[in-house]
């Protein structure tokens, strides 16, 4: 068997913090502790405030104490936490790093979106069944926060995981709700309001990303996956069912409209959304309503072919961290030797 490192990857995000344990090689990485999540919404209000509240600030010490525990079980050669869009926007994350360093013992690492574009496009396509995917794949991932598009891998270069171009929107489901839909349910015109916002982001983002050559989007994250599992209709959630699903534009949009009209109440009694998303997964969800459409639309008038579905992934930003860290280490490991 070919060396290997054991590394932990902390994925702090907009509203959930995430860990993986997993041993990695040149080959790939097997699961030690498999991903462990949990909502803490660390950025309540950070895109009016630019701070982190104080009762943010304090559910996710306790999510990080409560990682320190799981890991103090198991021998690992490195940790690397990233933190991603509500940090970068708040002006106290001094005071975040600074207790995250003391709980873990590791240093968060404010990283910007455009390595957060990278590592979800590693971490997607590391596991997706290329035989069965149109190349070039633009990488969907939908945070709180921020979302991604990355496109890569044209099917003729060495490396299949090779980014072409990428780009980071500030908009997500926690942005979008607290910015927009005020009401419960949202009003049309809070929905018409979310609608330009998001719209605007997106032209910018294809100038950055010629998304019109897209052969397969690949949507990563909760949000996505979530919709994806209503989109099944499974009545509770089951990341095995939905990891590699394909789902159809009609039914995405179909299940994207009818979420965001809900009220959190009627939302609530679907057991597949966490109830930590419950009221935010109605912005996530006209987020990625809009990106499917205006990413068809673009395949259609620019590249004149049509693209009627999506492929749900349960790896994303958390998987490429463990994997780039792990492969990193591995091959430092090799030199000092």
């Amino acid at each position: 068997m070919s060396s290997s490192v054991v590394v932990a990857g902390i994925d702090c995000g907009t509203n959930s913090i995430r860990l993986k344990v997993a041993r990695v090689d040149e080959h790939g990485m097997e699961d030690i502790v498999p991903r462990m999540l949990r909502v803490v919404r660390l950025g309540e209000d950070v895109d009016t405030t630019h701070r982190f509240a104080p009762q943010a600030l304090q559910r996710t010490y306790a999510a990080a104490e409560e990682f320190a525990r799981v890991l103090a079980e198991h021998k690992v050669d490195g940790i690397r936490f990233v933190a991603t869009s509500a940090t970068r926007d708040a002006d106290n994350r001094d005071e975040f790093e600074r207790e995250i360093t003391r709980i873990l013992g590791v240093t968060p690492e404010v990283i910007p979106g455009t390595e957060e574009a990278a590592l979800s496009f590693l971490g997607a396509t590391s596991v997706v069944p290329r035989k069965d995917l149109q190349p070039p794949y633009l990488v969907v991932d939908l945070g709180g926060g921020s979302t991604e598009l990355v496109l890569g891998e044209d099917g003729t270069e060495d490396s299949p995981t090779r980014v072409h171009s990428a780009y980071s929107m500030n908009i997500g489901s926690v942005r979008m709700t607290e910015r927009h839909l005020h009401d419960d349910p949202p009003t049309d015109e809070q929905i018409r309001e979310a609608t330009r916002d998001i719209d605007d982001h997106i032209r910018e983002a294809f100038a950055h990303v010629p998304v019109h050559r897209t052969g397969t989007i690949i949507g990563v994250s909760g949000t996505v996956t979530t919709m994806a599992a209503l989109a099944m209709g499974l009545k509770k959630y089951d990341h095995r069912a939905v990891d590699g699903v394909r789902i159809g534009m009609d039914d995405a949009y179909a299940v994207d409209e009818r979420f965001l009209r809900m009220s959190r109440a009627e939302r609530s009694r679907f057991k597949t959304i966490h109830p930590g998303r419950i009221d935010v997964v109605g912005g996530g969800a006209l987020v990625w309503n809009r990106v499917l459409f205006n990413v068809a639309q673009e395949v259609r008038h620019e590249g004149g072919r049509t693209l009627d579905s999506f492929v749900a992934s349960e790896h994303g930003l958390l998987d490429g961290i463990v994997l780039d860290y792990g492969r990193r280490l591995g091959v430092a490991r090799k030199i000092v030797a």
